[in-house]
């Protein structure tokens, strides 16, 4: 069992930049591929990036590359989603993950925090 509390989120500028946190209880943290999503009113919770169980290698939705950041710590059990040139659009509430299926569905994950509001505006 992996227990997610994230944390980070606040009100920012465009332009602007905010660091989510993820952290994670459990002794099999390090064994979960995590990922970051996003959902704004009204709206799907759609997939913003995916790190796998070893940091080796990462994802991310076209909509954020270039301009976001995912990377873990197992250490620490932490996992984190550094937002940068942020725009209006980003804002939604985002949501950290732990899995093992595919990378960009809602249904490969298991675990799920209780999300982080992230409001840009313009």
């Amino acid at each position: 069992q992996v227990q997610l509390v994230e944390s980070g989120g606040g009100l920012v500028q465009a332009g602007g930049s905010l660091r989510l946190s993820c952290a994670g209880s459990g002794r099999t943290f390090s064994s979960y591929a995590m990922g970051w999503f996003r959902q704004a009113p009204g709206k799907e919770r759609e997939f913003v990036a995916r790190i796998t169980s070893s940091g080796s290698s990462s994802y991310y939705a076209d909509s954020v590359k270039g301009r976001f950041t995912i990377s873990r710590d197992n250490a620490k059990n932490a996992v984190y989603l550094q937002m940068n040139s942020l725009i209006p659009e980003d804002t939604a509430v985002y949501y950290c993950a732990g899995g093992m299926g595919a990378p960009r569905d809602v249904s490969g994950y298991y675990y799920w925090g209780q999300g982080s509001q992230v409001t840009v505006s313009s």
